[in-house]
């Protein structure tokens, strides 16, 4: 049995609006140790995905229907005790923008302390010790456990959210945008922390971000969501080297290639639909080069297209051969 079982998953948002279809039947797992990547554009429900996994949701955020099974334990149906109990012990979060997730006028030493002290049986003192080896683990000085984050870079924020997340020894971490506003060497910086920590303390991670590059460094299997749903899931390398998803395909074409021209890269034409009325069939047929008159009308399955490689789409075993241009930043370990 995997660590975690995600099957059939929907969730939707009331706004004034109407209801947003956020997430529509999104199905994964994930086994112990191994890393899965969340790719799409902004709005297509990889967050939603993740904070449901905790039960998280905005107050308008519901799960509609689906499972969540974490070793066994069903917890769309779990008390809310029951998820405070999950929440930072089992399960816990590098939230995106550590500037915003950080109290400014508390010590980062007593935030890292505090999951300890909510969920084990130890002394302040004890807490407090933990905290400062935390903060070594993460690359920084034990004796800047007094400082407050004002004092600290936006790198050495980002390390401290995830001494926060290691806090309670997790079985999952999942990491929203870990990188997002920091610099490229800044970045690489807490890439590489992140897959230490990862093998070092035998994490299961889902880690959600918009830059392929960044999936491609870190994590074994990727699912690529557009519309709320899974449109390609499988082996990180093989779906970005071989996509077989059209709006894969787009993904990587509109990656640049630092080694070609400088030539502006392909961008998917359109933009992402209203998942307040999503279009009909396949979410993603009015910007497909592909589409033809049943992508309209019916909606595709996740099927399988490979040993260990599914696509939603009706193009298949019609349209199996595909050749992106190389992306060099997308290299194999």
């Amino acid at each position: 049995m995997a660590m975690l079982e995600v099957e059939d998953l929907h969730i939707q948002f009331s706004t004034l609006a109407g209801a947003v279809h956020a997430v529509e039947g999104v199905s994964f797992h994930l086994e112990e140790g191994q890393a899965l990547g969340l790719a799409g554009e902004s709005g297509c429900g990889k967050t939603t995905t993740a904070l449901s996994l905790m039960r998280l949701l905005p107050y308008n955020g519901k799960i509609v229907g689906g499972a969540i099974r974490f070793n066994g334990r069903d917890l769309v149906r779990a008390s809310e005790t029951m998820m405070r109990k999950i929440r930072w012990k089992d399960i816990s979060i590098v939230f995106q923008g550590a500037m915003n997730s950080l109290n400014p006028v508390q010590r980062v030493g007593k935030q890292i302390a505090e999951p300890i002290l909510l969920h084990e049986d130890v002394e302040e003192e004890e807490a407090m010790k933990r905290a400062g080896d935390l903060l070594e683990l993460v690359g920084i000085p034990r004796k800047r456990l007094t400082e407050y984050p004002h004092e600290f870079s936006g790198g050495m924020k980002q390390r401290v959210m995830i001494a926060m997340a290691l806090a309670c020894n997790p079985k999952l971490v999942i990491a929203d945008e870990p990188v997002t506003a920091l610099d490229v060497m800044i970045q690489a910086q807490i890439l590489e922390l992140l897959e230490r920590l990862r093998k070092e303390l035998h994490l299961s991670m889902i880690l959600i971000s918009h830059d392929l590059s960044v999936i491609a460094d870190t994590c074994e299997q990727v699912a690529i969501m557009y519309g709320g749903k899974i449109a390609e899931l499988g082996p990180t390398m093989e779906v970005f080297t071989d996509p077989k998803h059209p709006y894969t395909q787009g993904l990587v074409a509109a990656f640049p290639d630092i080694r070609g021209g400088r030539v502006m890269p392909e961008a998917i034409p359109g933009n992402v639909p209203s998942l307040i009325s999503p279009p009909k069939g396949c979410v993603f047929h009015p910007r497909c080069k592909f589409a033809f008159d049943r992508c309209s009308v019916a909606e595709p399955a996740l099927s399988l297209v490979g040993s260990d490689r599914r696509a939603a789409c009706f193009l298949y075993p019609e349209v199996t051969e595909v050749t992106p241009r190389p992306t060099p930043a997308l290299r194999a370990k």
